[in-house]
């Protein structure tokens, strides 16, 4: 029994790395969001990526940069759009996603917090433990342009601070 147990233990520690690895494959091919500079892997709870139609990729940090993006490249045609699961990291389709919008967790370059999850079961969770409400892609991509504004002002506000205290 020890043994199975230990031998079980061993695969689990052997087989993760890959397991983590072949998830994050896409950090590995973009590190940074194209938008914003943050690091992708730090924010695989919010990274997105998405694929064209012309074969280009995007590799995103958030659902805001996304949004940036996809305004962007209004003549291009997304294939997938994949956003990082709140919980497991692992990218999952964005647009089959239970989101939620608001919550007292903060928000990645946003104000209002728009998170995504695999499962409903998964996001009414969040929603007990934080608030929140469910909503899907389409109204969290409507959310997203809609505090554009409000969210450049606030990062540009910030950074304007983070200048101020180097100097």
């Amino acid at each position: 029994m020890k043994k199975a147990f230990l031998g079980m233990i061993a695969i689990i520690l052997l087989v993760s790395p890959l397991v983590w690895a072949e998830m994050m494959e896409d950090v590995t091919q973009h590190s940074s969001c194209s938008y914003c500079g943050m690091h992708r892997e730090k924010f695989a709870h919010s990274r997105m990526l998405i694929s064209y139609e012309d074969g280009t990729q995007v590799g995103l940090c958030s659902i805001r940069c996304a949004a940036v993006d996809l305004a962007n490249n209004i003549d291009k045609t997304p294939t997938t759009i994949q956003v990082g699961d709140y919980q497991t990291r692992k990218l999952i389709d964005a647009q089959m996603a239970t989101w939620v919008l608001g919550g007292n967790q903060p928000g990645v370059m946003t104000k209002r917090a728009k998170w995504a999850f695999e499962t409903k079961e998964a996001a009414e969770q969040f929603i007990k433990e934080n608030g929140g409400e469910t909503i899907d892609f389409e109204a969290a991509m409507e959310a997203s342009y809609n505090d554009m504004y409000n969210d450049t002002r606030m990062i540009r506000e910030k950074r304007k601070k983070m200048r101020m205290m180097k100097n």
